[in-house]
């Protein structure tokens, strides 16, 4: 049965599964679609459209599915999609998208956004991630699975992070990341690969020695990508896991930081 508290304040046009739990004084607005086993503490602010899938929790002053801070927006009915079993800290801020991009923003599942997390309008985030505190992701920014951000960071707009990537905290990013690196500073450089990440995952020592060697044909052998691409092709014969390193290379729009 829905556990609704008496001072919430529950739209009619809402959607919510039987088992979902709305705290004291928390707003849900029309067009709000929740999942079964979804937690909303107190005093959160939930407007729509937004789906939020299954086994949530949204913690106290929280703001989902708000317009966005983009001055070009004029009320049209963009979207927030947020899949299973994220952990949504308090005062975090997660706006719907825009029409200048696919008027959707999208957060994958078993996240954990710390307080005071920034999502921005069409940003799109994968699964797995750790955001520490007070992250700050601007517009149409793409972020992959198993990306760890390191507290008090900011992403610029149209960044692509790939999936096991690390940020550093305070760590400010004007480029792209791409997949497995390690970046910190500001502007943010890389540092290297995110192997003990990847050890912790199961990745065998011989894919771990390939991804060296990747890093090493980009970073440090003084090559330039076009260059580099022969080197990492050989190597993603008996090490696959390179493919996704070299995918993210080639969809850098903003070029890599380095």
């Amino acid at each position: 049965m829905t556990d609704i508290h008496a001072t919430a304040i529950v739209d009619s046009k809402a959607e919510l599964a039987d088992d979902v739990c709305i705290g004291p004084y928390s707003i849900v607005g029309p067009d709000v679609v929740i999942g079964a086993g979804t937690w909303v503490g107190p005093h959160a602010v939930i407007s729509g459209p937004t789906v939020i899938g299954e086994r949530n929790r949204i913690y106290q002053f929280a703001s989902v599915g708000g317009d966005c801070q983009d001055k070009k927006y004029r009320d049209e009915p963009t979207r927030l999609e947020i899949g299973d079993d994220n952990i949504i800290r308090e005062s975090c801020t997660l706006h719907r998208g825009t029409v200048q991009d696919q008027s959707l923003t999208k957060i994958g599942s078993r996240n954990l956004l710390m307080v005071n997390t920034h999502v921005a309008h069409d940003v799109i985030i994968g699964n797995d991630g750790i955001f520490a505190n007070n992250v700050g992701i601007a517009g149409h920014v793409v972020i992959g699975d198993h990306v760890i951000i390191g507290g008090n960071s900011g992403i610029h707009q149209f960044c692509r992070i790939g999936s096991h990537a690390m940020l550093g905290g305070g760590t400010t990013l004007f480029k792209d990341i791409p997949a497995y690196v390690m970046a910190s500073g500001n502007p943010a450089e890389a540092r290297g690969m995110n192997f003990e990440g990847l050890k912790r995952r199961g990745w065998s020592s011989q894919t771990l020695n390939a991804l060296r060697k990747a890093y090493k044909a980009v970073y440090r052998d003084g090559l330039t990508l076009d260059a580099a691409y022969p080197v990492l092709e050989a190597l993603a014969v008996d090490a696959p896991e390179i493919q996704l390193f070299i995918d993210t290379l080639r969809a850098s729009t903003r070029g890599i930081a380095r």
